[in-house]
């Protein structure tokens, strides 16, 4: 691997040079929690601890919710289906979700943030990015503070978190996953465009199984591929997405961390590795998408009125269709019925599919929002 300079240092905290070029460079923690709902599960009963667990149905057409570390090393994944899941595992213990526990343990997470700075970006229960540029202790170092929301965070919830810190969300990220699990890694201004040049585009966060398939046709296989292509021709062929390509291969993001975004809708998508024709395959690709976006009604509350399908075709057109009803959608079968009638009533087209997504909009709860221009509550699939 090039780039010598990120070579760990011994222990669990790599990369410890100052994060200070300059007065104006932004801090950014990026925090990951390790297995979170299958940890959670193990801490809670001791019999489970060391053993290969999923939380999810272990019925026929259930889904792996999350996977422990025990059931990662035989293949087992998140959004796998159960029977695949436990061919790959024949011990796996299944679990059931309790997504009320969950929800509780990311509150007491959410409050150590609180600790420290006001921007905070959760991404989902167990993930968040912090920006600590000023933070509330006048701590200068961002690695001292990711070390003490780590060593906190096992403290009050006896569960481990991996970190990262960097001078942008990009990089943050990758960071937290250079040494999971229980890790901790830092991705100085000096570090960035060298760490970035020597990854596999696969790694890099934005880019799906299917974009890295056609970067390979490309011939575009690591960041320094990426960072040879003009902006023109990313433009050309990832259309609106080629800036954020061009920018990341240089180690630069300049999205910000948005503090308490407000939720307007709920959903998840999926993009292929092979492009999908036949509706019978479409129907059950969405399965695990409606259970993803069902999962996170579910554990926080909300209900929506409108379900919105997203299909994307293999020369990267998209079309959406909605459909609203006058109550709130109360289970995961009615928001099932109106996402099949949704894709069965689109128009015809020879094209593949690469991509399908459900949202839930027009939410209620008590944390719908009262606002216009609220942001969405993503679920990367």
């Amino acid at each position: 691997m090039r780039g010598d300079a990120v070579a760990p240092a011994s222990g669990p905290v790599a990369g410890r040079d100052a994060l200070e070029p300059s007065p104006y460079a932004r801090k950014i923690i990026h925090i990951d929690m390790d297995a979170f709902y299958a940890s959670v599960e193990q801490r809670d009963d001791p019999s489970l601890r060391g053993r290969p667990v999923a939380v999810g149905g272990s019925r026929e057409r259930g889904v792996v919710a999350a996977a422990s570390y025990e059931a990662r090393t035989f293949g087992v994944r998140s959004a796998m289906p159960s029977v695949t899941a436990r061919r790959k595992c024949p011990d796996l213990v299944f679990v059931k979700p309790r997504f009320d526990v969950y929800k509780a343990v990311s509150s007491q997470i959410r409050a150590i943030f609180a600790e420290h700075t006001p921007v905070i970006e959760p991404l989902s229960l167990d993930e968040a990015y912090l920006d600590v540029t000023e933070n509330l202790q006048g701590i200068r170092s961002a690695t001292t503070i990711a070390e003490l929301i780590r060593a906190r965070i096992r403290e009050v919830t006896g569960l481990t978190a991996s970190a990262g810190v960097s001078y942008n969300k990009f990089l943050a990220k990758l960071a937290s996953d250079h040494r999971k699990p229980d890790g901790l890694f830092v991705i100085t201004p000096a570090m960035g465009a060298e760490f970035v040049e020597a990854l596999p585009v696969g790694r890099f966060h934005g880019v799906g199984p299917a974009t890295a398939a056609k970067m390979e046709r490309l011939g575009i296989r690591t960041g320094a591929d990426l960072r040879d292509c003009p902006l023109a021709f990313l433009q050309e062929h990832f259309g609106k997405s080629g800036p954020y390509y061009f920018g990341i291969s240089r180690g630069i993001d300049q999205r910000p961390v948005r503090a308490d975004r407000i939720r307007k809708s709920v959903g998840a998508e999926n993009t292929f590795a092979a492009d999908l024709f036949q509706t019978d395959e479409m129907r059950a690709a969405l399965e695990p998408i409606l259970d993803k976006v069902w999962r996170a009604c579910e554990s926080s509350g909300f209900r929506g009125r409108t379900v919105t399908l997203k299909i994307k075709y293999a020369d990267f057109r998209q079309i959406t269709r909605s459909q609203s009803v006058m109550l709130p959608v109360a289970s995961r079968s009615e928001m099932e019925g109106i996402a099949f009638r949704l894709l069965h009533d689109r128009p015809l087209d020879s094209r593949g599919v690469r991509l399908l997504g459900v949202s839930l909009s027009a939410l209620t709860g008590s944390d719908a929002p009262g606002e216009a221009g609220a942001a969405q509550f993503a679920l990367p699939f």
